[in-house]
Order: structure tokens, then sequence, then C-alpha cells
């Protein structure tokens, strides 16, 4: 998950996460980061394979914005 630096989350699946958040940065990334430069990397959980991370995204992107903020406070990182 990357915060904007408007404070808005955006969250999505990346096969290389550093790789990832340099393009979103470059303003190549997600139309939605574009427009809210920098971004910074705020939370990340690893997984074995594309269709795990998929499933996580899709719950990920079902929670609250309350719930997201408290992973981050956490600062945890699943491996499953």
């Amino acid at each position: 998950m990357l915060r904007c630096a408007d404070g808005t989350l955006y969250s999505g699946y990346a096969a290389d996460l550093n790789s990832r958040i340099r393009t979103h940065n470059a303003g190549k990334g997600a139309k939605y980061t574009r427009s809210r430069l920098p971004v910074e990397l705020a939370y990340s959980e690893a997984f074995p394979d594309k269709s795990s991370a998929m499933r996580r995204e899709y719950a990920f992107k079902q929670l609250t914005r309350a719930e997201k903020e408290a992973l981050i406070a956490k600062g945890t990182q699943t491996e499953q």
C-alpha cells in the first residue's frame, strides 16, 4: 500500500515492489497516483504467487480507512 502526497492510500499488486514505486513516482504508474506524487510505501505483504496476492488485494480493498491505518500502525508484513 502506498501513501500519496495528499494523504490518500493506494493499493495494488506488484511483482517487484521497488520497481513499481519508482514507476509511480516517475508519473508512469496508475492514473490515480499521477496527480498525487510523490508516493511512499506504507505497508506491504508478500505472497508465494500472484493468485494469493490478488485475493489479498481484493480483501484489502474491502477494508475501511481505519482498518487500513491500523495495519500500517502495526507495521506487520505477512508471508502466506
